[in-house]
């Protein structure tokens, strides 16, 4: 568990410093896995903001989702999914049993994708919620591999 809050920090870290939601998450659980941070890092900006302000999955849960991969995707066309899809599921229910929805719009309460979205967002100080998904996403990710390792 001590693991999971040290790389949950460490992702609100990374989105304190400037990295947004997806990018955060998955660097710190690159960084976990002892793998290059810089590549899954670049590899998720496009998931950031609810996928490029969509109103897709939350960005935190999408890097959390592509860490997961890192560590158990298949390297090969004749592996197993089955953990992968095990521990992004367990992911999946534990962070919207923890807030709630899943989705980038319904957890800030309003379309990022729009200008009156996006004021909004600045006006409610919803980046200190974005913070805090970014923080749990990566302790429930790294939670998960933990026990899996």
């Amino acid at each position: 568990m001590e693991e999971s809050i040290k790389f949950g920090r460490l992702a609100e870290i990374h989105f304190g410093n400037g990295l947004l939601c997806a990018e955060s998450v998955v660097s710190a659980i690159a960084e976990y896995q002892g793998v290059d941070d810089h590549l899954a890092s670049k590899m998720a900006t496009g998931f950031c903001s609810g996928v490029a302000r969509t109103c897709g999955p939350c960005g935190a849960l999408s890097g959390a989702v592509m860490g997961i991969s890192l560590a158990l995707g298949r390297e090969s066309k004749s592996d197993t999914v089955v953990a992968t899809y095990e521990a992004t599921q367990e992911l999946v229910e534990k962070f919207e049993s923890e807030f709630g929805a899943k989705d980038c719009h319904k957890l800030l309460g309003c379309d990022i994708g729009t200008e009156e979205g996006m004021a909004h967002f600045r006006s409610h100080n919803l980046r200190a919620n974005c913070s805090n998904y970014t923080r749990k996403a990566a302790e429930i990710a790294v939670g998960i591999l933990s026990k899996d390792a």
